[in-house]
């Protein structure tokens, strides 16, 4: 055997422990979002709960292995040369297409990314193979391919997608019609009845989804196939009289259950989506053997059609990896957050980060519309008692996104949809379902308000096309990895592997770019220290920008503007977030009273008005500039660095005083705001009469002009903010302070 095979397989087993890092950073959303979201426990008992159904899972593995090894092709008709080629091709289009999502901010999905890309890559390696023998034609590609499963993938979205929003907008009306926001009334009465049939749901799937290739086969799962309505009865009323015997003890059941539904959600991921990380380094490894016993590279691989069972080794290990991950992965608690916020209760969960479009505007026009119709249809009575019902009300004083009925029904009603399209045999998507399902429930408990339902409705829209765009975008990548793999050999191998290798190391270590806007914080205290640091910081970045800006203009530097530009725009989408993160804020602030409030909105309001005054400097400089538009005049230029020195002068006062507290010198900066505006007048004055007298030329004017007027607004704005500022401070304790005249 040539030790390239050997190489083959070491970066396979490096790609595979990278996949099960990335799989469990995205797909952990799953199996966690419902116990974080209701803060039904500490974060270290939930990610317990779920390491133990990981190892269970893993060690349980239903042996879906075989989609890797023939799910997407026929190994028959591949040597082992071809068929290494073919998996080293998938894990590397993988890691492209992560590096390219991870850097267009885009969702992704291991499931779609494995399958398409074992498909491309297949498709590869058969082009190759029709291209070296006459004998064989375009037309006998079907039969290297196994295009019945790619079909099946396409039809799970779609399926997924629909059923899983429909469902879960259903049961949670339903769930919330009975129970309300205000349920622990009604819930002592119904609640081990209901809780009762969710743990039969969550059995069920255990049972049919997370447990199956371990208990098929044996006498108590052909009963409960043969008398499945029967078995679900009987576990209905058991459940219910356990449940109901617990709750005379004041034990919370619907802790219990959700808890019990993390755990079995967290069984069926590590053992059914195993494959989409492992899968195929392991059959790379069980191809490899193959052919060393076989003695020939060139045998062909119709081993692999063998239900080749795993080694427990690498079960375990790949157990071990996915729980570390859980444990340590801080990219896992964002992606959860993303969920989360699509589907929190309140308006202010959805910050102003997700753009509407018109598709999701016209969505929300229609449910207006819808909505107004029934206004007009429903009696009034009726109206009132079901309005009442879905009240908000934050019972559970926990400050969670949700509550925990809500969870219960995330839960449940996955679990319930995967099971069924298991017994189906409809190919479901546990990442879809469960995404789609806390979506619609999020929407049936009216959580969609019309402040956030076009932002929330982008937001879904955007996860979904991801998931297309997925197998599109790893289909065409394993095509082309793979037929430059097969073609260039060596080489190319070598070249593909430093590549990747870069992408990893950058994905995962270089690429954590820092955020401009203020992260949310947990006290009062860190509230403060967060608005203390944000105006720092974007009034430093403020100043270069400006300095920057004219520096740059004077130069006839283009490619530096167009920086600028960029960075002027990042400035004020800061500046915007922080407008979105006002109610939450406001909420810590309360008990400081309302004057602190009110400083720290005017703060927040200044800053905005700073950094949109410089999007308007930057981009009139870069239109002029990139439209090869006559510089500035001799006197203008003159003018606009007396004028730059004199906001620099500003802004560092501003700035030491913001930086250190100490607002002593404020009045200094009062004085030097008023010379400067009385210099910008003069220079304006003298603009206009150069203007009259026909000197220089009118573009070049309008933006010496345009400047003048937005330097105006950066500096008053900077001596309000920081007379805020000071105020806000010294409310909260923090400023020195002093008399004030």
């Amino acid at each position: 055997m040539s030790e390239l095979y050997t190489i083959m397989l070491a970066v396979l087993a490096i790609l595979a422990i990278s996949g099960l890092y990335v799989g469990v950073t995205n797909d952990a959303v799953n199996f966690l979002n419902a116990a974080i979201g209701s803060k039904v426990a500490k974060m270290r008992t939930i990610l317990a709960v779920a390491s133990v159904g990981i190892i269970l899972g893993v060690l349980t593995s239903s042996g879906m292995m075989e989609v890797a090894r023939s799910g997407m092709f026929n190994p028959g008709l591949f040597t082992f040369h071809e068929i290494m080629i073919l998996y080293v091709s998938v894990m590397f289009a993988n890691v492209i297409l992560l590096d390219i999502y991870n850097s267009l901010g885009l969702p992704t999905s291991t499931t779609v990314a494995l399958i398409f890309s074992l498909l491309g890559a297949a498709i590869a390696v058969s082009l190759f193979k029709i291209a070296g023998n006459p004998e064989l034609s375009l037309g006998s590609l079907g039969g290297f391919i196994n295009t019945s499963r790619a079909m099946g993938v396409i039809s799970a979205i779609l399926l997924s997608v629909i059923i899983a929003f429909v469902f879960g907008t259903i049961i949670m009306w339903l769930s919330r019609f009975l129970f309300s926001f205000r349920y622990f009334k009604m819930f002592r009465k119904m609640g081990a009845v209901w809780c009762g049939m969710s743990f039969t749901a969550i059995a069920y799937f255990a049972v049919f989804k997370a447990l199956k290739g371990v208990l098929a086969g044996t006498a108590v799962y052909a009963w409960i196939s043969d008398n499945l309505l029967i078995s679900l009865l009987l576990c209905w009323v058991v459940c219910t009289i356990l449940l109901a015997f617990l709750q005379l003890f004041r034990i919370n059941i619907l802790r219990i259950n959700i808890l019990s539904g993390t755990f079995a959600l967290a069984l069926a991921f590590a053992g059914n989506d195993l494959v989409n990380f492992i899968g195929v380094p392991i059959a790379g490894l069980d191809s490899y053997n193959i052919a060393k016993a076989a003695g020939s590279t060139e045998i062909l691989m119709e081993g692999l059609n063998q239900n080749l069972p795993a080694q427990f080794i690498w079960m375990l290990l790949s157990g071990v990896i996915m729980v570390v991950t859980l444990w340590t992965s801080t990219k896992s608690m964002n992606v959860s957050q993303t969920e989360i916020s699509l589907a929190g209760q309140g308006d202010d969960m959805i910050s102003g980060e997700l753009d509407s479009n018109v598709f999701s505007r016209s969505i929300v026009r229609a449910s207006l519309g819808i909505s107004n119709f029934l206004d007009r249809v429903v009696p009034e009575r009726v109206k009132e008692f079901v309005g009442k019902r879905f009240e908000y009300e934050d019972v559970e004083h926990n400050g969670a996104p949700y509550d925990k009925i809500r969870a219960v029904v995330n839960l449940t009603t996955a679990a319930l949809l995967i099971s069924v399209g298991t017994s189906l045999k409809l190919p479901l998507s546990t990442t879809y379902v469960c995404f789609m399902v806390a979506m619609g429930s999020s929407l049936a408990d009216k959580a969609w308000g019309r402040e956030s339902a076009v932002h929330r409705i982008t937001g879904v829209m955007t996860v979904v096309m991801g998931w297309f765009v997925t197998g599109i975008g790893a289909f065409i990548i394993a095509i082309g990895v793979g037929l430059l793999l097969i073609w260039g050999g060596t080489i190319a191998f070598a070249v593909v592997t430093v590549a990747c290798a870069y992408m990893l190391i950058k994905s995962n270590f270089l690429n954590a770019k820092k955020k401009n806007a203020m992260p949310e914080a947990a006290t009062e205290e860190d509230s403060i220290e967060g608005v203390i640091a944000q105006v720092c910081k974007m009034m430093k970045v403020s100043t270069q920008i400006y300095d920057r800006t004219l520096v740059a203009v004077f130069k006839e530097d283009r490619k530096a503007l167009k920086e600028l530009v960029r960075e002027s725009n990042e400035s004020y989408e800061a500046s915007r977030q922080l407008k979105y993160t006002l109610m939450p804020t406001l909420r810590k602030l309360k008990d400081s009273g309302l004057e602190l409030s009110l400083y720290y909105v005017q703060v927040v309001d200044y800053l905005s008005e700073i950094a949109k005054a410089l999007v308007h400097i930057t981009r009139p400089a870069y239109d002029h500039i990139d439209n090869n538009h006559k510089g500035l005049s001799s006197e203008q230029t003159d003018d606009l660095m007396h004028i730059n020195d004199a906001v620099a002068d500003i802004y560092g006062n501003v700035n030491r005083m913001l930086t250190k507290n100490d607002f002593a010198e404020i009045d200094t900066v009062l004085t030097m705001r008023d010379e400067l505006f009385e210099h910008i007048a003069e220079t304006m004055k003298s603009e206009l009469q150069r203007i009259n007298e026909g000197v220089g030329n009118t573009t070049a004017s309008m933006f010496y002009l345009t400047v003048m007027s937005e330097t105006k607004t950066m500096v008053l704005q900077a001596r309000n903010l920081l007379k805020s500022q000071r105020y806000f401070l010294e409310h909260a304790g923090v400023a020195k302070t002093w008399y004030r005249k």
